[in-house]
């Protein structure tokens, strides 16, 4: 009998954790980061105390095992690969666009404002000596120099929004890496099969999906539950390792460039990032100062071709044509350098009075000024054209294999409900089980008296 007891009371304990483990299941079916828990359960040995019986005839009741969680190592690095790939391809496209935005190919943009002042001279050149084309012609100027002062300011800023967007990215790299190592030392002290250790191993699981979203690693789960890192674009190069965790440092050129270096161990070592946010970051950052290089290589040619044409003509007050444009640096400091329309030389050496000005459609034939600003709006809407591609494969890469990770994981609310009437069955079961052998009890104890 008191092994009746003894089956019943096993069978309460261990559905009554399988209950448990429902509840938690639903309770977090939205929970981001949450694996399905199912409870473990094996057959209580019962022949120990019956050595002349065989364990499918003798039942000593159930016990519980431990918890597991639902997971797929497999699934779970595709994931992450996935979403490392998308982190790069929408970044890359985040920043392209807004570089398209800082070139700005509009009706204020370089290149309108170059073809309006070539349009302003060959209106001056129709009557040189009108003071009021003069005027227009000097003032279509300054608009092209803003339009340049502009659009490198524009550019200026993209680069110090990429750097600090990256930055906030390796601090995140930072943050996640040493909690990591804080995880592992914790997880070293859980109960395997424990619901806390399930816990942990969740926490665990996320932390490195954080990390696959910015960089591209390797991960690998050790024997004891704990995790060690490494850089899937450079052999050997650990980022999580038991003696501690490694720090992640941004440099930024001069120019806007970015580059990215690893300490651990006491030693540093340049971090190559070939996927992940800080992946698109480095080369948005490149692909942004090779366009503002292009600009101020643009705008340097524009003040050299317009001061040569200028002291090749002869000015309204007779003397040879002075600079129009001053260029300090780069295309943010170019400035027109005076303010008199008079000073335009308009005249020839020859004094045609409109010589100079109709040489002027020949100097902006062979500089070639428009055509080059439109390579570089091309050039950036190719390569923006291709992000745009490259993010929505990525996208849908991440969603697939997400998806196949969550059909392992996930919770589905279905399962849970059968699961629940299962337990619930079985746990009623149990209790029937006790309620039988303390009625079988009570009728032995009535039959003795």
């Amino acid at each position: 009998m008191s092994d009746l007891l003894a089956i019943g009371s096993s069978g309460l304990s261990a559905y009554r954790n399988a209950l448990s483990a429902v509840g938690e299941n639903v309770a977090n079916a939205d929970t981001p980061g949450y694996s399905r828990r199912t409870v473990r359960m094996q057959a209580v040995d019962a022949t120990g105390s019956m050595p002349f019986y065989k364990d499918q005839v003798v039942f000593g009741g159930v016990e519980t095992v431990g918890v597991q969680r639902a997971w797929d190592e497999f699934k779970a690095a595709e994931a992450r690969q996935a979403d490392s790939a998308a982190g790069r391809a929408d970044t890359r496209q985040q920043w392209l666009g807004a570089v398209e935005s800082a070139l700005d190919d509009g009706p204020t943009g370089v290149g309108s404002t170059l073809t309006r002042f070539f349009a302003s001279a060959t209106t001056l050149a129709g009557d040189p000596g009108d003071p009021l084309k003069r005027s227009q012609m000097l003032t279509a100027l300054e608009d092209t120099t803003r339009a340049f002062r502009s659009t490198a300011d524009s550019l200026s800023r993209v680069s110090d929004g990429i750097a600090s967007a990256a930055k906030l990215d390796v601090d995140s790299v930072n943050a996640s890496l040493a909690a990591l190592y804080n995880l592992n030392g914790t997880i070293r002290t859980a109960s395997p099969g424990s619901s806390a250790r399930a816990s942990l191993e969740d926490q665990r699981d996320q932390l490195i999906d954080q990390l696959s979203q910015k960089l591209d690693i390797t991960a690998t789960i050790n024997g004891d539950g704990t995790v060690s890192l490494n850089s899937a674009s450079a052999s050997g190069v650990s980022l999580l390792q038991g003696t501690g965790p490694g720090f992640v440092t941004m440099n930024r050129a001069t120019d806007g460039r970015l580059a990215f270096t690893l300490s651990i161990g006491g030693s540093t070592t340049p971090l190559p990032v070939g996927s992940g946010t800080l992946s698109g970051y480095a080369d948005t950052a490149s692909q942004t100062a090779d366009r503002r290089a292009q600009l101020d290589a643009l705008g340097a040619d524009f003040v050299a071709t317009i001061n040569d044409w200028q002291a090749g003509g002869i000015d309204a007050n007779g003397n040879p044509g002075a600079d129009l444009l001053s260029q300090a640096g780069g295309a943010t400091t170019m400035q027109v350098a005076v303010a008199d329309p008079a000073l335009i030389a308009a005249a020839g050496t020859d004094g045609t009075a409109n010589g100079n000005l109709i040489a002027l459609d020949g100097v902006r034939a062979s500089a070639g000024l428009e055509d080059r600003w439109g390579g570089i709006v091309s050039q950036n809407a190719q390569v923006l054209a291709s992000a745009k591609s490259e993010a929505a494969a990525a996208d849908s890469w991440r969603d697939f294999s997400k998806a196949a990770l969550d059909g392992v994981s996930g919770v589905d609310l279905d399962r849970e409900a059968a699961d629940l009437l299962r337990y619930q069955q079985a746990y009623s079961a149990s209790a029937r089980i006790i309620q039988v052998a303390r009625e079988t009890v009570q009728s032995l104890f009535d039959a003795l008296r």
